[in-house]
């Protein structure tokens, strides 16, 4: 685990693993190539400012301090996160995996060996969308590991990030209807899209959304900042 596939390494934040307190492995590299995507610097590495060990000789510094390490990204399960989850568990830490959920192989094997709590999954596009929005044909992908999800009753959240020029409140609506089919039962989170200096697509303006436009029939639907 010495090979450096970790872009940054957030120390401390109590908001990315809600009633937690924790610290933010961000890894190189994704399997997408979202328009909106912020994090771009990190999309495009081909190499980290720090390799697994190193993280884990910080974590160890932590032991007591906080209680649980998000693994985010890029895109984590693109690398391999068994070894490194299972030293993260020896020290007694949750952990919580953000992802875009193509990966059900990795995913499903990481719980079954109890090495993952908790998940924050990204709606990136409804169907008809979901290629000129990810540059990636992985949709069907994506809903196989929400029915596993489902299936197995594991705790995780679904979120979508809405810039109006690449989601409407239809396209919204869409992506709500099919979270109901699949009987999604845990809180949709929506968040409007926050301008940066730099992202993938080079989108820049755009309008909110409004709120009042957005329904659903049973789906508990929270707004983020």
């Amino acid at each position: 685990m010495n090979q450096k596939i970790v872009y940054n390494l957030t120390k401390f934040t109590s908001t990315d693993y809600v009633g937690h307190l924790s610290c933010v492995v961000w890894f190189i590299k994704c399997n997408f190539r979202c328009l909106y995507c912020y994090n771009d610097d990190l999309v495009y590495s081909k190499e980290g400012n720090y390799s697994l060990n190193e993280c884990l000789e910080f974590l160890k510094t932590r032991v007591g301090l906080l209680d649980s390490v998000v693994l985010s990204g890029g895109e984590a399960t693109i690398h391999d996160l068994i070894p490194f989850c299972n030293e993260i568990k020896k020290l007694g830490f949750k952990i919580k995996l953000d992802t875009n959920a193509t990966n059900q192989k990795q995913i499903k094997e990481l719980i079954e060996l109890n090495l993952i709590d908790y998940m924050a999954i990204d709606f990136k596009a409804p169907k008809d969308k979901f290629y000129e929005i990810t540059k990636s044909k992985k949709y069907d992908e994506y809903i196989q590991t929400i029915k596993y999800l489902i299936d197995i009753d594991f705790d995780f959240e679904i979120r979508t990030t809405i810039h109006s020029k690449l989601l409407s409140s239809k396209d919204i609506n869409s992506m709500i209807r099919t979270l109901e089919e699949l009987e999604y039962k845990n809180t949709y989170y929506l968040q409007n899209y926050l301008q940066t200096s730099s992202n993938i697509g080079n989108i820049n303006e755009q309008s909110i959304i409004n709120k009042e436009d957005i329904t659903s029939n049973n789906l508990n639907i929270s707004w983020r900042n």
